[in-house]
């Protein structure tokens, strides 16, 4: 007997599916109908690939009043429907409230009074989502048990957090192709803690970040380094390590390449879908040439020499092993050649590259959802 519940995604329909037009925020006429950007393409491979119910959610202030007539409502959302019918996307519920804002009605966004049916239990609302555009989609999300998806730019975070929504908030993005490749393939985040008797180190990585970094080793230069990795690349880097410099750099250095290293693995997962390899970057007077492959066989190799020795306060001898427990760690092959005259310029180029290089190698195409190797495993 198959006792699995089922999942649901509540999407909502103006600002999510079609554009809200900005004056009257009503869709009355053919001339206003507009849908969103890839929405149309992401909603069918959804509705093939994945196992969710699909169901339209949507406040429409005063259907059915004289400002807003049936007879002007109908048949845009009957055009709508047609239009993902024939791209094989079809709706396994339609749920609409009428009311206006001032009337508080509980069937009204975030009211989950009209989606009862979903809370019998046959629904697993923990693995279940809400899209939409505005907060009180995700204050939907929060009441059903749902998570949710806004669709939207990053500076919508600010009103999240300030309606203390980031818990609930899955994914902020204008971009339907993000929303279908989290849906479809998941997060790719980790976190790894490393204690040694020498160091005290905590990284959180997140491959399909936006290039923030949050860096603290104690040795500013490495620091500045790590940063490069984060903006350059686009994930988003999180390091913490207490070490103990009063001996050295050294085990500060090293056991950071092997944390980020472990990170790397653990986020990428079974690397279906990825590009797989990096490529290259000049910078002033040095020039920069990183190569990198996820192929799960750890290998450096190092054509770098340099003539101080520190940068900053980083022993310059510690780049090699930087990369080399990284490489390790990440189960990656990385070939690194770089010359030039100013020292500093020399080794920021190889983070940019390698940072440039991890971007690349990294970026996941779930419409090719592949293993990119002939070996059948990476």
């Amino acid at each position: 007997m198959n006792t699995k519940k089922k999942r649901v995604l509540f999407i909502d329909r103006d600002g999510t599916l079609v554009v809200e037009p900005p004056v009257d925020y009503q869709i009355d006429s053919v001339e206003k109908l507009q849908f969103i950007p890839k929405v149309i393409r992401n909603m069918a491979f959804i509705r093939e690939k994945l196992d969710f119910e699909l169901v339209m959610v949507s406040n429409q202030d005063g259907l059915g009043t004289p400002s807003f007539p049936e007879e002007n409502f109908r048949p845009l959302q009957r055009l709508i429907i047609q239009t993902f019918a024939g791209e094989g996307v079809t709706f396994d519920a339609v749920h609409i409230d009428r009311s206006l804002p001032e009337e508080n009605r509980p069937t009204r966004k975030p009211g989950i009074a009209m989606l009862s049916e979903y809370l019998d239990g046959s629904y697993d609302m923990s693995r279940s989502y809400v899209i939409g555009d505005r907060l009180t989609d995700m204050q939907m999300a929060r009441n059903l048990g749902c998570r949710g998806i806004l669709y939207g730019t990053e500076t919508l975070r600010e009103e999240l957090a300030a309606e203390h929504l980031e818990e609930v908030c899955a994914l902020v993005t204008d971009d339907w192709d993000k929303i279908t490749e989290y849906l479809f393939a998941g997060e790719r985040r980790a976190e790894v803690r490393r204690v040694t008797s020498e160091t005290e180190i905590y990284v959180s990585l997140n491959l399909d970040g936006h290039g923030k970094g949050d860096i603290s080793t104690g040795i500013g230069f490495f620091d500045h380094m790590l940063d490069q990795i984060a903006r350059h690349s686009g994930v988003d880097l999180t390091v913490r390590c207490q070490g103990d410099l009063r001996v050295d750099e050294h085990h500060t250095i090293e056991d950071t390449g092997l944390a980020l290293g472990e990170a790397l693995a653990r986020a990428l997962g079974d690397k279906r879908g990825i590009e797989r390899y990096g490529f290259c970057l000049p910078m002033d007077d040095s020039l920069c040439t990183v190569a990198l492959d996820f192929g799960g066989r750890p290998w450096l190799v190092w054509k770098a020499a340099f003539h101080r020795e520190k940068i900053g306060d980083m022993p310059t001898e510690m780049f090699f092993h930087f990369f080399k427990s990284l490489t390790d760690a990440a189960h990656m092959n990385l070939t690194v050649e770089a010359e030039g005259e100013n020292e500093h310029h020399k080794i920021e180029c190889i983070f940019k590259a390698f940072a440039r290089s991890l971007k690349m190698a990294v970026r996941r195409d779930i419409f090719r959802y592949e293993l990119p190797s002939t070996k059948g495993v990476l």
